[in-house]
């Protein structure tokens, strides 16, 4: 049976890949202060619509109903449930979330109806100011670093510098002029300027596709405060103010990086919850896997007993007490090793009569082919 369409299974290598992605990912976001949060898969659908009901991700939400009919959702994104468990923390709180996610959207090219979302958010004081943001820019860095993805660059921009310019045009229909210009990653120039006349808004094309007009607003400091302090983290930042990002809750800083693919590979930027300023971003696991050069460090160890099982169960327990990961095969070492091959295992450990008289065990590189006899101690 064929999965959903834009619904993975994933197994193997490709699972482990994922699941040394997610370490990485909590081990970094955790020495950064952010602390884990989990929540449902399911809510109400008004609070998973929220205000922005007119984005198109809120378009794209799965419906459900229960028995008592109530109208339900799967999450579409991890950012909305904060305005639920960020009430009466201690502030900053700065939370991460790893979870599944779910869009009832068209499959094509990255894009899937379920994938892992990754998650980091600093839910601030009276203000989110360039400091904390380079914080949470540096946090994407050491991930795409650590994943050794080497081709990426973190484009930049201000929500409040696109709406000064609007502002400055006369501009009323903004939200729908930010979502225009998200699009021109997606259709070419021309198409979304016979979009953006709809709105008498064209005259913005030719103010943010250059760089040097859009410093002379008063929003650009922001963006330079910005760079100066992602310099103190060592983070590169370009100013792209193309850049729009199409949910509208965004209302100030704003940034997507992007790589290899046609897709960006971590979005985000600063929005106000509860009438308290908050920076964040998300990424998937399906994306950073794409773009990412890391294997698995889980090096499997075979041990084959050879009418041994005592013996073997007991070797492969204390090494399991070490943190190795161990597979036990019986009986005809031809066919274990045949299995060894076929899913990659590193090692293999020959428990018989004679290795156990002799407290000796042949190990076998599965790489090089070379065996050597080793005591229990060195293995």
């Amino acid at each position: 049976m064929e999965t959903v369409k834009g619904f993975k299974d994933f197994t193997g290598e490709e699972a482990e890949k994922r699941q040394a992605i997610r370490k990485l990912l909590v081990e970094t976001f955790e020495k950064y202060g952010f602390e884990p949060a989990e929540t449902p898969i399911i809510e109400q659908e008004e609070f998973v619509k929220g205000e922005n009901q007119s984005d198109e991700a809120v378009s794209d939400i799965f419906k459900l109903q229960d028995k008592g009919k109530r109208k339900l959702a799967l999450r579409y994104e991890l950012t909305f449930p904060l305005k639920r468990i960020a009430k009466g923390k201690k502030l900053p709180y700065k939370r991460y979330q790893i979870g599944e996610v779910f869009r009832d959207e068209p499959v094509q090219g990255n894009r899937l109806r379920q994938f892992t979302s990754a998650d980091a958010d600093i839910i601030g004081l009276s203000n989110i100011s360039a400091r904390e943001q380079a914080e949470v820019l540096a946090t994407a860095k050491e991930i795409l670093d650590k994943l050794i993805i080497k081709n990426y660059k973190i484009y930049i921009n201000n929500r409040k510098l696109i709406n000064e310019i609007l502002n400055e045009i006369k501009v009323k229909s903004k939200k729908e002029v930010i979502k225009e210009l998200d699009k021109l990653d997606k259709l070419s120039e021309d198409e979304v300027r016979k979009n953006l006349k709809k709105y008498n808004a064209e005259k913005v094309l030719s103010i943010i596709q250059n760089k040097q007009k859009c410093k002379k607003y008063k929003t650009y400091k922001e963006i330079e405060e910005l760079k100066k302090y992602c310099n103190y983290y060592g983070v590169k930042v370009e100013f792209l103010p193309t850049l729009a990002r199409g949910l509208s809750y965004y209302d100030g800083t704003i940034f997507e990086i992007k790589s290899d693919i046609k897709e960006t590979i971590i979005g985000g930027g600063a929005y106000t919850f509860n009438n308290i300023p908050s920076f964040g971003y998300g990424t998937s696991i399906e994306r950073l896997s794409i773009v990412s050069k890391i294997k698995s460090d889980n090096q499997k160890i075979l041990v084959i007993s050879i009418n041994q099982d005592k013996e073997a169960i007991k070797l492969a327990q204390k090494l399991r007490s070490k943190g190795k990961s161990v597979l036990i095969m019986y009986g005809k070492p031809s066919k274990a090793l045949d299995y060894a091959n076929s899913v990659g295992i590193a090692k293999v450990i020959f428990i018989g009569k004679e290795e156990v008289k002799k407290k000796k065990f042949k190990v076998k590189d599965m790489k090089t082919g070379k065996e050597k006899f080793v005591n229990e101690k060195e293995l």
